[in-house]
């Protein structure tokens, strides 16, 4: 019944250049919402979608999923079925801004060392090492690790912009180590076993979060938090912010910003107010 409008929000994405998984995503979550309502597309106004949305937090949905939902179908209503969209009947859900999670050292080491699968070894040091996303990391090449230059290519970003990010001897060495034991990969550097394509994302965090479990990692973590480990731990070291904002491929200062609330560095030397003597200099 749906198929119909599910290829023409397919046309619709690609004549736009939307990434193909951008694409898969919003198919997926307009499916599931025609399914869910069951009208005809036709029929469809923004109350329902409103409804949908609400029926969905009640559901106990994060307002992350629920703002992608309406992303997909916002785009399905204004690129197949033409219909107005109406921001003050759905509107975007107000986001938590949360610090984000870094883990030490030692724990990165005791997650790594928990990770028995050498692939999935190989990710998650790669990950911390060069800064990656989960999702950048999945779609590397063999071709993309340049071992004259110590750096890595990341061709799939997030705002579609090539960047290079450095690489580690020691990550090199595990890169290497996996290459020779899994089967020598000459393009994708991470296949899937089953398919030979890319990995699915969602099976990489379950995996992530097996390993952390195993470590002793008992706080809520995905496998972003070796990102943002990176990141904290190269400005806890001295590097520049302005590098940091390079290697991950921030286009906006402000994503970066946020390692200077998380960074034990920029609490170190500052002297509370409280503790000051009275009429002294801080």
């Amino acid at each position: 019944m749906y198929e119909k409008y599910l290829l023409q929000l397919e046309e619709a994405g690609k004549i736009r250049n939307l990434k193909e998984r951008s694409i898969n995503c919003y198919k997926n979550y307009v499916s599931y919402f025609l399914n869910y309502m069951e009208k005809h597309p036709e029929e469809l106004t923004c109350q329902d979608v409103r409804d949908f949305l609400l029926a969905k937090k009640d559901d106990g949905l994060k307002a992350t999923t629920l703002n992608l939902y309406n992303s997909a179908i916002r785009f399905f209503y204004r690129n197949v079925l033409h219909v107005l969209w109406d921001d003050i009947t759905v509107p975007r859900m107000i986001i938590e801004h949360k610090l984000p999670t870094v883990l030490s050292t030692d724990e990165i080491d005791r997650l790594l060392d928990a990770t028995d699968d050498l692939k999935y070894k190989a990710m998650f040091a790669t990950m911390y090492s060069s800064g990656l996303r989960v999702s950048e990391v999945v779609h590397l090449h063999y071709d993309d690790i340049s071992r004259t230059n110590m750096t890595i290519h990341v061709r799939e970003t997030k705002g579609r912009i090539d960047r290079y990010t450095i690489l580690s001897q020691k990550n090199l060495d595990l890169l290497t180590e996996y290459w020779y034991k899994c089967g020598r990969p000459k393009d994708i550097l991470f296949p899937s076993s089953w398919s030979g394509g890319y990995l699915d994302i969602a099976s990489v965090n379950q995996f992530f979060k097996k390993s952390a479990k195993l470590a002793g990692i008992n706080r809520h973590v995905s496998s972003h938090a070796c990102r943002h480990s990176f990141a904290s731990h190269l400005f806890e070291s001295g590097t520049d912010i302005k590098y940091i904002q390079s290697l991950l491929g921030h286009v906006d200062p402000r994503s970066t910003d946020v390692y200077l609330h998380v960074s034990n560095k920029t609490l170190l030397g500052i002297r509370s107010p409280f503790d000051n003597p009275e009429g002294g200099e801080s």
